[in-house]
């Protein structure tokens, strides 16, 4: 097959995330077996227009915010006479609405929509520019193929007046190869806990500053590990400072290569993450695959990702008190640390990318064969 997919970002995009690795995780497979992939992507201030990154041929239109303006123009003039299958929307922040210009067979890929939670994040001029956009969305997407990678997600787009019929659930993977125990069985010599991901101001990192501070005030030992980048990194580290939390409380690490996130995954006592919504949480599953157990936020995606009192423990959003009580039970309780870590693994061990891609195959084939 022949695609063309529309993503906000690729995965050398400094701002790229969870849906840029599932991007390149999922067609990367496809393109190794022979599909002849294209992705239209937003640029970065020096980035090279062309690349060539896992087998995919990456075209960057345009930049963080005129994408969404911009790609319609660029697809139509380089494939005006068509030459691929199928277009694929890879839904991120903003949608494109491709069945409104589009005159090809295309299928919509969702991890999230943000609703409300748009305005935890950015100005009110761009939450509501973002919250507007996803108004239409039911219209102009009846009619078309979904893919979403969660239950949470489907639900979602099920409320909002898609038709559940037309959509597929295909749950994101993990690399279970890169990802796994450490060979020595070997934590952190003192209690740690980590978060993994962008430092944006709707991921609520700062729920987990407040834990680690109110664990700190009990007596209790417990340090937090901080990887990623983000526009509210300088935020979060004033936060942590009015709290009396200096480097050795919590430390910022920036961003991390995946053997580095593998290895801090690994020896972590407990992964946490307190978004509010999420569409899976990839750093839950590949946390699960180097036997961590997580903490999170009981919110859309993570409640998807975590099997509650098997793999890690659900807490309401918001809830410091509560997430600070299951964070001291796992850093207190090496066999239930052990157990649950045990469990995530097994659980993740059921979310391969070859799964994922396998199954994303077979949903774009039938979406061409149905016309």
């Amino acid at each position: 097959m022949k695609l063309v997919v529309l993503n906000w970002l690729d995965r050398e995009n400094p701002s790229s995330g969870g849906a840029e690795i599932h991007l390149h995780e999922s067609f990367g497979r496809l393109a190794r077996r022979g599909w002849e992939i294209t992705v239209v992507v937003s640029g970065w201030p020096g980035a090279p227009q062309r690349a060539h990154l896992d087998g995919l041929d990456v075209h960057r239109v345009g930049g963080r915010y005129s994408y969404g303006a911009l790609a319609a123009r660029y697809v139509r003039r380089e494939w005006g006479l068509g030459g691929f299958d199928l277009l694929v929307e890879d839904l991120n922040k903003v949608p494109v609405f491709f069945p409104t210009w589009s005159p090809w067979p295309g299928v919509l890929l969702v991890h999230h929509l943000f609703g409300t939670t748009a305005f935890r994040e950015a100005a009110l001029p761009l939450a509501l520019s973002t919250w507007l956009l996803e108004r239409p969305i039911p219209r102009v997407y009846r009619d078309v193929d979904v893919v979403a990678v969660s239950e949470s997600t489907k639900a979602d787009l099920v409320r909002r007046g898609l038709r559940r019929e037309r959509i597929t659930v295909i749950e994101n993977g993990v690399d279970l190869a890169s990802f796994s125990p450490p060979p020595d069985g070997g934590w952190f010599d003192e209690p740690t806990i980590l978060y993994l991901g962008r430092l944006k101001r709707y991921k609520r990192v700062d729920l987990i500053i407040d834990a680690v501070a109110g664990l700190r005030r009990e007596g209790e030992a417990a340090r937090l590990l901080v990887a990623g980048e983000g526009d509210h990194r300088n935020w979060l580290e004033s936060h942590a400072r009015s709290l009396g939390l200096g480097g050795e409380e919590v430390r910022f690490l920036g961003r991390v290569s995946e053997s580095e996130k593998a290895e801090l995954l690994g020896r972590a006592w407990v992964h946490v993450l307190t978004s509010p919504k999420e569409g899976w949480g990839i750093s839950i599953l590949e946390a699960g695959a180097c036997g961590t157990p997580s903490v999170a936020s009981d919110s859309p995606g993570l409640r998807d990702s975590v099997l509650h009192d098997r793999t890690g423990f659900l807490v309401p959003h918001g809830d410091v008190a509560a997430l600070a009580g299951r964070l001291k039970l796992l850093l207190r309780d090496v066999n239930l640390r052990v157990r649950m870590g045990r469990a995530a693994r097994e659980f993740a061990g059921g979310f391969t990318w070859e799964r994922s891609a396998e199954r994303l195959a077979l949903a774009l084939e039938t979406a061409v064969a149905s016309g």
